[in-house]
């Protein structure tokens, strides 16, 4: 398999398989990749518009019987629970059409809530057939969540606590943090041991202008 010219929406790195549906996220954080690149792994993920669902689906179809995935992630250059009908949608599908072996994952801000007010977002994500969540928290507090993250969302580093400790109760929940200096990484550890999640650190991609 070879990456193609233009956008991508279904991109692979290694064993995982990455659906990256949409460019839109609350947040505006200054580490983020794609303030400073096009994609990864070859693959450019600057969409030039949000797919629709069929569009998802048919680049997903292209490619998901090629290798035995270990996991089906939803994750771009955007936060994916900003479509959250999307990934209920594709989960459904593959759950159906591709079988119950491979791990549907969600990489996100946390900020779902938020993005879907009166949606039962964990237990819709759960019933779907999502396995594992893996949020980005990449702060130790709300202070330097907003500085470093920039939230479009008020009380969004509360919000994320909110959907983090809910999401464990069905979900295999992780939090994760990019090694920058703003961020105590120990104290984010300790938050993260006391919802009783698992944690992980991500080194920071510099920049090079």
């Amino acid at each position: 398999m070879t990456a193609k010219k233009g956008s991508s929406i279904v991109y692979w790195l290694g064993k995982n398989l990455y659906l990256n549906i949409t460019n839109k996220c609350p947040n505006n954080c200054y580490f983020c990749l794609r303030n400073f690149k096009n994609g990864v792994g070859g693959f450019n993920l600057k969409l030039q518009r949000e797919p629709a669902f069929k569009e998802v689906l048919k680049e997903l179809q292209k490619v998901i019987n090629k290798k035995n995935w270990n996991e089906i992630v939803f994750c771009g250059f955007g936060e994916p629970l900003a479509r959250l009908d999307c990934v209920v949608e594709i989960t459904r599908w593959v759950r159906k059409y591709y079988g119950k072996n491979v791990t549907m994952r969600v990489d996100t801000n946390g900020q779902g809530f938020l993005l879907n007010k009166d949606r039962d977002v964990i237990w819709e994500l759960k019933k779907a057939g999502v396995d594992k969540i893996s949020v980005s928290l990449n702060a130790h507090d709300a202070e330097t969540y907003n500085q470093v993250c920039r939230p479009a969302f008020e009380n969004a580093f509360e919000n994320v606590l909110k959907f983090v400790k809910k999401a464990k109760e069905v979900l295999d929940v992780e939090v994760t943090v990019v090694r920058i200096p703003e961020v105590n990484i120990q104290r984010l550890e300790e938050i993260a041991k006391e919802m009783g999640v698992k944690f992980r650190v991500r080194e920071y991609i510099q920049p090079f202008w």
